[in-house]
């Protein structure tokens, strides 16, 4: 995926259609296979875009998707360290409990406890 689908991608969370959205964000997850990709998503903004994508969320497919994405980003340290100033680490606790979607459950514990492994602090993200 080159420069310009990724940013289409990332443009897709602006869209209001959550079925978009969740394109965006399903391209994303795809796309970040290692650091270097991850990287650039940040550099491009994605980051931010998908924590307010899961803010937004309406639905637990979205936030699902939202969710995934931004998980398979945490893998990297230096991305891990973006979505914590970027503010996951609220957006992802003040995510509702899904009673119909235990794999949305799993990746909201699961990225937390990836937060707190990395030791931020789950109240405020750090300056820089």
């Amino acid at each position: 995926m080159g420069d310009n689908l990724l940013q289409q991608s990332i443009s897709l969370m602006h869209v209001k259609d959550p079925l978009f959205k969740r394109m965006g964000a399903s391209r994303i997850n795809r796309f970040a296979v290692d650091d270097e990709r991850r990287m650039r998503v940040v550099e491009m903004g994605g980051e931010k875009d998908l924590v307010e994508m899961l803010k937004a969320a309406k639905d637990d497919k979205t936030r699902k998707s939202a969710l995934k994405a931004i998980s398979a980003l945490s893998n990297s340290d230096e991305a891990a360290g973006a979505l914590h100033r970027a503010g996951a680490i609220a957006v992802i606790q003040s995510t509702p409990v899904s009673l119909e979607d235990a794999e949305l459950n799993t990746h909201k514990i699961n990225l937390l406890k990836r937060f707190q492994d990395l030791k931020y602090d789950h109240a405020s993200p750090e300056l820089s």
